[in-house]
């Protein structure tokens, strides 16, 4: 690896002829390297950086389409959830001011859904901050789905937390068509974010939930304290599993979490981020998610000409993103498409 490693050009060159000219995904070898490359050294006329994100796009393109699909998320339980997840200011472990709670009702969900396809959307998540659902959520969970299913063209998703077969099947059954259960971090990492829950744990999650049906979205946070070599892990770790839905989120750190002082990535680490995870999971739909004002500032455009092809509009479960509209403008301004409501599955 280190040969692949001191040859960027040779190594972006090998990347390109296996996405490109083979179509297949990248060893391991070729991923951990491209982690490890110096990201501001030259290369051509401008940065090794500039030719990540620029194969990433051209992967992107080649493996998915030109279009990017737009989600909202609505909460619809906040704060209260007893797992110690050391970047989640939902849970009760830690001193923050984030304040359980009651559950949404049908018609609160109902406004955030229609709201939603109204600004574009094509997709609702319904999160709940839970370790998993006990029957109490499970029939909240399906009376809004079925609400949603109702009212709007919108396509349900759903995030509760660790699931039992049987949760599974009966969410497939009520026409939830894809379910959200994010590793977080690499299995060597994910001991430093949490330990009330095991990342076995959320990979037997992601089985049970692929065996009844659902499409898998699945992803992580970066900016934990990882290196550059744990999230090339991480992005393999998915590659292993292959979800239809990749979310990269970028740390916030939220006050009263054990992350708080840790500082958000810098804006070109990101970008590195992002064109890892691209061209390691070529196929999947590259979500920008949390955080992603903090850590890219002014490049989310540089984001999404480099491989991401979703985003999550609106805000986020405790945080404020930006408008739907200004999303939108960007999209226009970048000239990239959004992918049209009827073609999301």
């Amino acid at each position: 690896m280190a040969a692949l490693v001191a040859d960027p050009a040779g190594l972006l060159a090998d990347c390109e002829a296996i996405l490109l000219g083979r179509r297949e995904t990248l060893p391991a070898s070729h991923a951990y390297a491209l982690a490890e490359l110096d990201i501001d050294a030259p290369h051509g006329d401008g940065a090794v950086l500039d030719a990540m994100l620029d194969l990433a796009h051209r992967v992107r393109v080649t493996w998915t389409s030109e279009e990017v699909a737009l989600e909202s998320i609505v909460s619809g339980k906040t704060g209260g959830c007893p797992e110690d997840c050391s970047f989640c200011s939902q849970s009760s472990v830690f001193a923050t001011d984030v304040k359980p709670q009651p559950l949404l009702t049908g018609p609160e969900v109902l406004e955030a859904a229609r709201s939603a396809q109204e600004a574009g959307a094509s997709e609702f998540c319904i999160v709940y901050a839970v370790r998993g659902p006990d029957e109490r959520l499970m029939e909240n969970i399906l009376e809004l789905t079925a609400t949603v299913h109702e009212h709007t063209e919108m396509h349900v998703a759903v995030s509760a937390g660790i699931l039992t077969a049987e949760q599974a099947q009966r969410l497939s059954d009520a026409g939830v068509v894809k379910y959200n259960h994010n590793l977080e971090a690499a299995r060597s990492h994910f001991p430093q974010v949490a330990s009330t829950h095991t990342w076995d744990e959320r990979w037997a999650t992601l089985n049970l939930v692929r065996e009844h049906g659902m499409e898998v979205c699945s992803g992580g946070i970066v900016g934990m304290g990882e290196t550059r070599v744990q999230r090339a892990e991480l992005a393999l770790e998915l590659a292993e599993f292959r979800p239809t839905e990749t979310p990269l989120n970028f740390l916030n750190p939220r006050p009263g979490t054990p992350l708080q002082l840790r500082e958000p990535l810098e804006p070109r680490e990101a970008l590195h981020a992002i064109a890892l995870f691209r061209l390691i999971l070529p196929w999947t739909l590259l979500r920008l998610a949390g955080g992603r004002e903090v850590a890219l500032k002014d490049l989310q455009g540089a984001g999404i000409l480099g491989g991401v092809n979703g985003l999550i509009v609106g805000n986020y479960l405790t945080t404020l993103g930006r408008t739907p509209q200004e999303d939108l403008k960007m999209l226009e301004d970048l000239d990239v498409p959004v992918r049209a409501l009827q073609d999301v599955l």
